[in-house]
């Protein structure tokens, strides 16, 4: 009489892990932020040769007159579409606040002045807490005018240059030099703002891809926007309403 056999051990199936996420930015905002990091790097590296003309790779870059006019109807192309951001964005903001449904979170507050202190005395080693931050910290917000009111010089002095003749029929000579001054200076610094200090703090450090991917994981709620997502929770328990 055979032996039964002894049952096959199943082979063991690792438990799935899931993990709950939140909606950061909706897919008009990323959008925005697609075609506004197209149009501003197109313009920072159109504009760049044309400010430094005399350096020698300057020169290489735009060696005929050709070069150089293609290079400027890039320029002004990138200037098309970045103001048509703008405008957009602008508007939208303008028919959600006359519907009364404009969110006031990234407007600035002295909170945010005292979240900058409390984290300049967290990395001075003055306190051992960090500034607990709800949907957009000060340094977002800093981000966001920064770039609001620079983009608004940029686009302002640049239309200057390019109708020259049309403003300096109601303003002084003198607008020109001030205005191609004003327009490089601004695009460096403005350039600069944004890969050493928003590229690093958002996806070297952080490497937070919210703005590609629209959410955020809960871990990285609770640990970047701690009063953002104890607010989500709280609105979605019925019962810690009630308290």
């Amino acid at each position: 009489m055979s032996q039964a056999r002894p049952p096959m051990p199943r082979e063991s199936v690792p438990p799935v892990r899931t993990e709950r996420t939140f909606q950061r930015f909706t897919r008009g905002q990323r959008w925005e932020h697609g075609l506004l990091l197209v149009a501003f790097t197109v313009l920072l590296l159109t504009g760049l040769p044309q400010k430094y003309r005399a350096a020698a790779w300057s020169q290489h870059i735009l060696a005929t007159p050709e070069r150089v006019e293609l290079l400027r109807t890039i320029h002004r192309a990138a200037a098309v579409l970045l103001i048509l951001e703008v405008v957009y964005h602008l508007g939208h903001a303008l028919w959600l606040m006359s519907r009364r449904r404009l969110p006031g979170a990234m407007l600035p507050t002295w909170q945010d002045v005292r979240d900058a202190a409390g984290m300049l005395r967290y990395l001075l080693y003055l306190s051992k807490a960090k500034p607990r931050f709800g949907k957009y910290n000060f340094e977002q917000k800093f981000t966001y005018w920064f770039l609001f009111f620079g983009l608004g010089i940029l686009i302002a002095s640049g239309l200057i240059l390019w109708f020259p003749l049309f403003f300096t029929r109601f303003l002084p000579g003198g607008i020109i030099p001030a205005a191609k001054f004003a327009h490089s200076t601004e695009a460096i610094v403005a350039g600069g703002f944004v890969l050493l200090w928003h590229f690093y703090h958002v996806h070297v450090e952080r490497l937070n891809l919210s703005m590609f991917t629209g959410r955020l994981s809960e871990e990285e709620m609770r640990q970047q926007h701690p009063l953002e997502h104890e607010r989500l929770m709280a609105e979605a328990d019925p019962e810690a309403q009630a308290e």
